[in-house]
């Protein structure tokens, strides 16, 4: 996940009633898995710029809590109306954005029985930021009190645009209009009313490079755009 500070991401947030002057941005370029990210959602009617745990799954430890031996960066669409999932409560009661200007994709082959790193790309939203769809769920100390929050991206089906890049899925953006208040609003549990975002859409254009790897980021070959559905 790509994570800025720059005026489009700024636009995102103000778009979403977020004051960076009280709740300002922490500019990561490179967010990994299991690494805090910073998640915008609604509690007690007011919304809210606060750092999560980048794995929805988290289990208690010596300092509080930490990720599970769960995967949980992300959800599969499928799962969200699953009872029994991850994800399904909080589908319905904690939904939440994480606004980002870009993210990464790795694809995977296998060397003999060895699951390695095919190549790697990097994409950027094109004049605008991403309103990319998670869910969130809060831990509670029980000797402290402190809470932990841990959240994921929706995950849809690979998109066809995207099949050279990443063909096991394709992430989840909502559209920067009215959808993202129903989103956020923590008394809507209606659902159903979400359910045609759950298809594959690449809602916004993408300038899109190939990269050595996540942490040198060397750009490989010419960049090219993918553009919107």
């Amino acid at each position: 996940m790509n994570v800025t500070d720059d005026p489009l991401v700024v636009g995102l947030l103000a778009r979403l009633g977020i004051d960076i002057q009280s709740q300002p941005i922490k500019p990561n370029r490179f967010v990994r898995a299991a690494s805090p990210i910073q998640i915008v959602r609604e509690q007690e009617g007011k919304r809210v710029l606060q750092t999560a745990t980048w794995w929805l799954l988290l289990e208690p430890s010596e300092k509080g809590f930490k990720p599970s031996r769960y995967t949980s960066f992300n959800t599969r669409y499928d799962k969200l109306n699953v009872p029994r999932s991850a994800g399904y409560h909080p589908y319905r009661k904690s939904r939440c954005i994480i606004p980002a200007r870009g993210f990464g994709e790795t694809e995977f082959e296998y060397k003999g029985k060895k699951k390695v790193p095919k190549y790697y790309h990097d994409m950027v939203a094109k004049d605008c930021a991403i309103a990319f769809a998670g869910l969130c769920r809060d831990y509670i100390c029980k000797d402290t009190g402190e809470v932990t929050t841990g959240c994921s991206v929706i995950t849809l089906p690979p998109h066809p645009k995207l099949k050279d890049i990443h063909t096991k899925a394709s992430p989840m953006m909502l559209p920067q209009d009215i959808t993202m208040d129903d989103w956020l609003d923590a008394g809507n549990e209606d659902v159903e009313m979400f359910a045609h975002l759950l298809e594959p859409n690449i809602r916004h254009d993408l300038e899109t490079f190939q990269i050595d790897k996540p942490s040198s980021h060397n750009s490989v070959g010419k960049a090219f755009t993918i553009h919107s559905d």
